[in-house]
């Protein structure tokens, strides 16, 4: 992340937290900054289902969040476990 974004990600990032947790079928969110790569975040979420993950991406494409990380790579993998 650049360096001159970093502290307003981290200011937004309390709000964006609580609102994915309060969210219909969010079981678990957690965000932490990385040992190993300054200005990156390790994000982990687990969703009941596909529907309330979509929900999710909607909701914060929607959100302050979303324009204060707008154009910040990122790099994620999905699992689905049945």
């Amino acid at each position: 992340m650049p360096e001159d974004r970093l502290a307003a990600v981290t200011a937004a990032l309390p709000l964006h937290i609580e609102l994915t947790r309060a969210e219909p079928g969010c079981l678990s969110f957690s965000v932490t900054l990385s040992n190993d790569a300054a200005g990156r975040f390790l994000v982990s979420e687990v969703f009941t289902d596909q529907a309330a993950f979509d929900h999710h991406q909607a909701r914060t494409k929607a959100s302050a969040w979303f324009k204060v990380t707008e154009g910040i790579p990122r790099d994620y993998v999905i699992r689905q476990e049945d």
